[in-house]
């Protein structure tokens, strides 16, 4: 039987757009239209090449960017005196929305993870971390940061090479098998030095969704210091399994 991974971790368009504008720092009241939309575009992009059949409702989402980027810059007929309604207004009522249920989920997971921690454990001891404050992490790294960083590499390691079509039928649990292999050796390792070459298309996919199902397995952890600085992973610490003898 062939091994199949299911991530359901592209939330949708609306938690993209909501990524963007935080990470932009800006007002959700008065998105700055064409820059979010210049950069909606570019992860657009590499939602293609990850999941083709997942991306129409993105893609939904950028006609509509587009849409309001259009009807921001033509000029206005509307009689002096009249007041014409932000065309942003719709989909800021939306983000907004989506920004109350978010942050709903998010105090619920971690509610359950407070009542999970109230189960008596047999392992006690925590996984040892670099006493250095400067090798902590700053933020917890989103899905839409590992996307970013993607992108990155796609461009830096396809934007010279002959466009080929290459068909890499590689199992994705193999993909899985070596980065454990090399957080094995290397404790520590940065975003970049998870995809080993040949740099192909098909390798690159394969190793970034292979990273993605162990970090929705916890069995790989990921830290970023700083916005779009450098993605750190180490393996996650795995409790000793406990054999129970029966006299």
């Amino acid at each position: 039987m062939d091994y199949t991974v299911d991530l359901e971790i592209f939330r949708g368009p609306l938690d993209l757009l909501l990524y963007l504008v935080e990470r932009n720092e800006v007002d959700i009241f008065d998105i700055p239209i064409a820059r979010i939309t210049e950069q909606y575009l570019r992860y657009l992009e590499v939602l293609h090449i990850i999941d083709p059949e997942r991306v129409g409702e993105f893609v939904v989402l950028a006609s509509t960017l587009m849409e309001i980027k259009s009807r921001m810059l033509l000029p206005h007929d509307s009689p002096e005196g009249a007041v014409e309604e932000d065309p942003r207004l719709g989909l800021v009522r939306q983000l907004v929305e989506y920004r109350k249920y978010k942050e709903a989920a998010q105090l619920l997971e971690e509610l359950a993870h407070r009542q999970a921690a109230r189960f008596a454990r047999r392992v006690c001891e925590k996984p040892s971390r670099p006493s250095d404050p400067s090798q902590e992490a700053i933020r917890p790294v989103e899905i839409w940061d590992l996307v970013s960083a993607f992108c990155r590499l796609l461009r830096e390691t396809l934007a010279l090479q002959p466009q080929r079509i290459v068909y890499d039928e590689t199992p994705t649990q193999v993909f899985i098998a070596r980065i454990l292999e090399r957080l094995a050796q290397t404790p520590r390792l940065s975003f970049r030095d998870i995809f080993e070459p040949p740099y192909t298309r098909g390798r690159l996919v394969g190793f970034f969704l292979a990273l993605l199902e162990l970090l929705k397995m916890r069995q790989v952890l990921a830290e970023q210091e700083r916005p779009f600085g450098e993605i750190w992973l180490w393996r996650a610490q795995q409790p000793d399994s406990v054999q129970n003898n029966v006299n």
